[in-house]
C-alpha cells in the first residue's frame, strides 16, 4: 500500500512539473518579451531539449537578425537540426553560418561540421553513395582550407571511411557480375576496384578475381576465340608477378596460370594437327 501511495505521489508530482513546464513554454512563446525568449531557449539548448530549442531559436532569427547576438543564436539553431538529425538541414545552416560569419572564430568547426553531415548522410553499401561522395570531396576541401586543423587527422579518417564504402560497392558490383557469369565484365570490373583503390589491402585478391573472371570467359569462348582469351589469363598473371610477389594468393594466381598455358598448347597442338591433316 506505500509503495502504491509512493508511486501515486511521484506521478502526481511529475505530471505537475511536466504541466508547469508546459505552462510556461506557451506563455515564452506568446512573449514579445524577446530577450526573455532568447534566455529560455539557450536554458532549453544546455538541457538537450533542441526541437523546442529550435522552434524557439526560429521564431528569433529575424529580430535579432544583424545584432550581435545574431551569431550564438544562429550556431545553436544549426546545431539543433543536427542534434536531431535532420543532418540535410544542418549542412544547410552550416553552410549558411559560414557564408554569413566568414571570419568567425567558430568557422573550422563549423566548416568541418557541414562536411561531417554530408558523412552522415551516407547510407548503407546497397543504396546510392552520391552523399558518401559529397562528404568525400567535403572532407578534402576543408583539410585544404585549414591544413593545420586539430580535426585534420578526424577529416582523413572519415575520408578513408567513406573510401572504404565505396571499394565495398563496387565489389559487390564486381561480384555480382562474376556470379551471373558475365565474366569479361568482372574481369574489368575487378581490375578497377584495382586502379581506384591502388592501397587497399584486398587489391591482391581482386586481381585473382580478375584472372579467374578472364579464365573463365576464355574457358566459355568459342574456341576460335580462346586461345586469344587464355593468352590474356597469362598476361595478368605476369601482372600479379610484378605487382604481388609475395601475395598468400600466389598459389591461386598460379594455379590458373598452369590451366591456361596447357589450355593454349592443347589449342596449339590441335590447331597443327589440323593444318598437317589439310
Amino acid at each position: 500500500m506505500r509503495k502504491f501511495l509512493l508511486y501515486s505521489t511521484l506521478l502526481a508530482l511529475i505530471v505537475v512539473a511536466a504541466t508547469s513546464c508546459n505552462n510556461e513554454l506557451r506563455r515564452i512563446e506568446k512573449s514579445n518579451n524577446f530577450e526573455k525568449k532568447l534566455a529560455y531557449a539557450d536554458k532549453l539548448y544546455q538541457k538537450k531539449k533542441y526541437n523546442t530549442a529550435q522552434t524557439l531559436y526560429q521564431d528569433l532569427l529575424q529580430v535579432y537578425k544583424g545584432t550581435e547576438k545574431f551569431e550564438g543564436l544562429y550556431y545553436n539553431y544549426a546545431y539543433c537540426s543536427y542534434y536531431v538529425k535532420d543532418y540535410v538541414q544542418a549542412a544547410f545552416h552550416f553552410k549558411n553560418y559560414l557564408d554569413v560569419f566568414p571570419n568567425s572564430p567558430r568557422a573550422v568547426e563549423i566548416d568541418y561540421m557541414q562536411a561531417y553531415c554530408y558523412y552522415k548522410q551516407s547510407p548503407k553499401v546497397s543504396l546510392d553513395q552520391t552523399n558518401t561522395m559529397k562528404a568525400i570531396a567535403q572532407m578534402q576541401t576543408f583539410i585544404n582550407n585549414y591544413p593545420q586543423a586539430e580535426k585534420v587527422p578526424e577529416a582523413n579518417l572519415v575520408i578513408e571511411l567513406c573510401r572504404r564504402k565505396l571499394e565495398k560497392k563496387e565489389f559487390n558490383s564486381a561480384e555480382l557480375y562474376y556470379n551471373l557469369g558475365f565474366y569479361k565484365a568482372a574481369g574489368i570490373a575487378f581490375k578497377n576496384l584495382m586502379r581506384n583503390y591502388p592501397d587497399s589491402d584486398k587489391s591482391d585478391g581482386y586481381k585473382i578475381m580478375a584472372i579467374r573472371a578472364y579464365y573463365n570467359y576464355a574457358k566459355n569462348s568459342i574456341e576460335e576465340k580462346q586461345k586469344e582469351r587464355y593468352e590474356t589469363v597469362v598476361t595478368e598473371y605476369m601482372d600479379f608477378q610484378d605487382h604481388y610477389p609475395n601475395s598468400k594468393l600466389k598459389a591461386d594466381a598460379e594455379k590458373f596460370y598452369t590451366l591456361a598455358q596447357n589450355n593454349i598448347k592443347s589449342l596449339e597442338n590441335e590447331q597443327n594437327k589440323e593444318k598437317s591433316n589439310q
